[in-house]
């Protein structure tokens, strides 16, 4: 993610601002162009102080304070280009309902930062009928007391509401034995399943993906019981990034695709902030670290990973100076760093071919 700056008196602009907090100008995120602009009336639309092109819209989701995205240049629909995916959304009536859709299309927006960055293929359901993606957001039903489970099924990503209650998520991460879980994340991983969908079977890369990550063929059903009742190998961690990837390939998948875009996106941030990592006890120079380059353009995952550790590093111990847990609290093992490494090739082919078609 990106720092931002106002067109019309140069504060800086963060990706959740609605208004500069210096001049008072409206602030909008452009997906075409991505970066953030003020903006001003101009007849029924708005004009961008960014590149004063033609007047757009605001997404319709605007009306709920759910949206800062422009819509396209041409666009029919009233959505963005994040929006235009929502499928179901909750109870908008009921304040409670509409402040957790608010925190989910905040994860949802930062996730589509990323994979408009990438170049990524995105089709909506109007697109493809069958497969294209859409998230459905869905409150429990108390009345008959069925429980909504965050998933991925061929495209259509539900993610429960229930979610966004702090307490009872972090009652379902000590249940389950995480040591994270938060919004983000959990699109970020359920999007890995569509993309394997996409990239991986779509994309002809079977043969690649098995060789990195096992058998996908192994009964997902089988997997699931033999893990919730056995757990994870003791020696997981020389081979997976969390206790929930040794479930299944598919999962194994999932869960190093949520943690590159964790990488990434990070990185980027630290980048426009100017960080660096330089301990006066490290002599050796393997705790230091000038992030000084752009992830999305980073050619190998060397580069991403020799940043990441000195970085992490420095940033739990922060947070432990505070009595917090550690921000990242995983171990990079070279097996998995070797799963970042077919991941961050996957994505760059796919930048690169559109770079070359010259497409958007």
């Amino acid at each position: 993610m990106k720092l931002f700056v106002c067109q019309d008196c140069g504060n800086v602009l963060y990706f959740e601002n609605r208004a500069c907090e210096r001049c008072g100008h409206r602030v909008v995120f452009l997906p075409e162009q991505e970066t953030m602009s003020a903006v001003e009336p101009d007849g029924g639309g708005w004009k961008t102080l960014a590149d004063k092109g033609e007047s757009c819209m605001l997404c319709r989701n605007a009306e709920y304070d759910a949206c800062n995205w422009l819509t396209d240049v041409g666009d029919t629909t009233g959505f963005c280009r994040a929006c235009r995916h929502n499928g179901i959304v909750p109870d908008l009536s009921d304040p409670a309902q509409l402040a957790g859709w608010r925190e989910l299309e905040v994860a949802k927006h930062r996730l589509f930062y990323s994979l408009i960055r990438w170049k990524l293929p995105l089709q909506t359901r109007q697109d493809d009928p069958e497969h294209g993606l859409i998230f459905n957001f869905l409150a429990d039903d108390p009345s008959t007391g069925q429980r909504i489970m965050t998933g991925h099924d061929n495209g259509l990503i539900t993610i429960a509401l229930t979610e966004t209650d702090t307490i009872e998520r972090e009652r379902r991460r000590l249940e389950m034995g995480e040591p994270y879980r938060t919004l983000l994340g959990h699109f970020r991983h359920e999007v890995g399943h569509y993309f394997w969908d996409v990239l991986v079977r779509d994309g002809e890369k079977l043969q690649e993906c098995r060789a990195v990550f096992g058998d996908d063929t192994v009964d997902y059903g089988q997997a699931l019981q033999r893990h919730y009742a056995e757990g994870a190998p003791p020696d997981w961690q020389q081979n997976y990034v969390s206790t929930y990837a040794t479930m299944h390939p598919w999962e194994d998948f999932a869960e190093t695709w949520a943690h590159y875009l964790h990488i990434v996106d990070t990185l980027e941030m630290a980048g426009e902030f100017g960080m660096e990592v330089r301990p006066r006890v490290d002599h050796d120079g393997e705790l230091t670290a000038r992030i000084r380059f752009n992830p999305y353009e980073a050619k190998g995952v060397e580069a991403l990973v020799n940043a990441w550790l000195p970085f992490t590093f420095a940033m739990n111990s922060v947070n432990r100076a505070m009595g917090l847990r550690d921000l990242y609290p995983f171990i990079l093992s070279p097996a998995v760093v070797a799963k970042l490494g077919f991941i961050h090739s996957l994505v760059r082919e796919v930048a690169r071919d559109k770079t070359k078609a010259g497409k958007p």
